[in-house]
């Protein structure tokens, strides 16, 4: 697992927390801003990016690794190793 996915599940819990705490804990009178909706808005949020995470986590990764080892025309022995991996992998 790499930083990234823990970075976005993680994200995503502490932002839905903040949310249910804006919404259901919360109870202050303004006019200018109704803390319910601003709640609602960060627990969807949350759950967006933890999912997001999730997908990120769980999508499959694919490296495949040959090992060829043999004689060549001198005697030696030589090995030799190849690894390919898939498109996404690459940075």
């Amino acid at each position: 697992m790499d930083n990234v996915t823990l970075m976005s599940i993680g994200t995503g819990i502490v932002l839905f927390v903040i949310g249910a705490v804006l919404t259901f804990a919360v109870n202050l009178e303004n006019a200018f801003v109704d803390l319910d909706l601003i709640g609602y808005i960060f627990m969807g949020a949350g759950l967006v990016v933890f999912i997001i995470g999730l997908v990120l986590m769980l999508r499959k990764r694919q490296s495949v690794t040959t090992v060829t080892s043999g004689v060549n025309a001198d005697g030696a022995n030589v090995a030799q190793r190849r690894t390919s991996t898939t498109p996404d992998d690459v940075v």
